[in-house]
């Protein structure tokens, strides 16, 4: 992209004298490859997929803010609906995965996470009723974790039920952080018409129809556009204020559009995913300084179990087996209510 010295003093200003800026950077990763039987495992795969896909946004969108003098206030991540990824586990509470959630956004070092979401616009799935019952808690533990419900679309219409449902969510949310002014309410929207890419929290999150990884950028100019309509004057007509904010909202969007594609390039190229030998090796990173000589014993128990795994014979999966107490202890230092 090729910029004139009047589009970059034009650029500059905005920023400096009209509070433009980039509000956010975010990074929609694709779960739904993280779904297991087992609600252990599935907070382990989306633990590693988070971290291993993320771990460099937060670096790249501060280059480039250092780079292009652009601000770029937020970095976030949006996942695919939770819901939908935990509905295999057959769990009654996902606050596990949340906690797994906020475990990667706190390594990686985002802003916000989104995605810990439901769409419920014509009727509850078993997961979808589960994920429900499980936002205030989740909310009221995590820092980073932001949830959604979609509850209504103009082709299905308002699910009532729904509604009267959400409202105990939000009063429930509102008493488990009365001490913190109800904060885990701010972290919670529900949606009409839910888009599927959204990046914005509290909504963040990436639906069906989104590649494996998508970088979004969001612009905030509505200072840009205001200083451009007092320039014009009181006289301005209505025909000479639609074409002003129209060329004005095409040079925001064109800095936003400069800031994605920069990011993309920057951004590594997404790998396989990472083994499980060097997914222990990061968890092993992650939790080394929280322990002690207990992990290495028992990634070397979780080690020799895996590969006596690998040597049974497969046998069908039963309905609840699931249902069990969680075995492995790899995770439960850090997914531990």
């Amino acid at each position: 992209m090729s910029f004139s010295e009047r589009e970059i003093l034009e650029t500059v200003r905005m920023v400096e004298l009209e509070t433009l800026d980039i509000r956010t950077t975010t990074l929609g990763i694709s779960l739904l490859d993280c779904a297991d039987p087992d609600l252990e495992s599935a907070c382990e795969k989306v633990y590693a997929k988070i971290v291993h896909h993320a771990r460099d946004l937060v670096g790249v969108a501060d280059s480039i803010g250092g780079d292009y003098g652009i601000p770029i206030v937020n970095k976030r991540i949006a996942v695919t609906p939770i819901a939908w990824v935990g509905a295999a586990t057959g769990a009654e509470d996902f606050t596990p995965l949340a906690r797994a959630m906020d475990a990667a956004a706190e390594e990686v070092g985002v802003d916000f996470i989104g995605g810990f979401s439901a769409y419920v616009d014509k009727g509850f799935t078993t997961a979808d009723d589960a994920l429900l019952g499980s936002i205030p808690k989740a909310l009221a533990e995590t820092e980073h974790v932001c949830a959604s419900v979609s509850l209504a679309a103009t082709r299905s219409g308002i699910n009532m039920d729904a509604v009267a449902r959400f409202v105990d969510v939000v009063l429930d949310a509102a008493g488990r952080t009365a001490e913190r002014g109800g904060l885990a309410c701010a972290k919670l929207v529900c949606f009409c018409n839910a888009v599927p890419d959204n990046p914005f929290v509290a909504g963040a999150h990436i639906a069906a129809g989104e590649p494996e990884t998508v970088l979004n950028v969001g612009v905030s100019g509505p200072g840009v556009v205001r200083s451009a309509l007092q320039r014009l004057g009181p006289d301005a007509d209505l025909v000479a204020c639609a074409e002003t904010i129209k060329r004005t909202a095409f040079k925001v969007a064109r800095m936003g559009e400069l800031v994605g594609r920069e990011a993309a390039r920057r951004l590594p190229e997404a790998e396989s995913p990472p083994s499980s030998q060097a997914m222990q090796e990061r968890i092993r990173a992650i939790l080394q300084p929280r322990g002690g000589a207990w992990l290495s014993q028992l990634l070397a128990l979780q080690t020799r179990a895996s590969i006596l795994a690998a040597r049974a014979p497969r046998r069908p999966i039963r309905w609840r087996q699931h249902r069990q107490p969680l075995r492995r202890p790899i995770l439960r230092r850090l997914l531990a209510g």
